[in-house]
């Protein structure tokens, strides 16, 4: 049983240019040691080399892409009777989001060469076609969750201790 109340969740203010909760909060994951005017800049740069690559609307683009990336099942590790399980779980979406912006980000620092905004703006385009590195993260996972479906039942019993 926990104890004290239920934190509840922060409201973040939408991003000034393109007035969306969803570059907002991916901002605040792309920002580094406080400098948000600095994870600002990329993004927009990104999201608008994204528009020009894709000729169109880099923000459709951009929700477009990480709608493709939430992932909507996921492994998590369950102890029954001395033996670890890996039970499939759904996952809620505000973890969906979490997931998908820290897949992307990742990706995206790990590629050399490019500046941050070009290379989050290639992830990007790999999203869109289906290839990539964060791509191939959302495979695996749901790849896992597949395979261990036969304990899909464990994740119905409450936590027995």
């Amino acid at each position: 049983m926990p104890r004290g109340k239920k934190v509840s969740k922060r409201v973040i203010a939408p991003d000034a240019k393109y007035n969306s909760e969803l570059v907002a909060k991916f901002i605040n994951f792309v920002m580094e040691r406080g400098k948000k005017s600095v994870a600002q800049a990329l993004v927009y740069g990104a999201i608008d080399t994204l528009g020009e690559i894709k000729k169109g609307d880099g923000l459709k683009f951009f929700e477009q892409a990480i709608e493709v990336v939430k992932p909507q099942v996921e492994v998590r590790s369950k102890r029954v009777g001395g033996a670890n399980y890996q039970v499939p779980v759904p996952v809620q979406s505000y973890r969906q989001n979490a997931l998908a912006f820290r897949w992307i980000i990742t990706a995206a620092r790990a590629k050399k060469g490019k500046s941050m905004k070009d290379k989050l703006a290639t992830e990007f385009v790999d999203i869109l076609d289906g290839t990539g590195s964060t791509m191939k993260k959302k495979e695996d996972v749901q790849r896992m969750a597949e395979a261990n479906k036969a304990f899909a039942h464990f994740a119905r019993f409450g936590s027995k201790k």
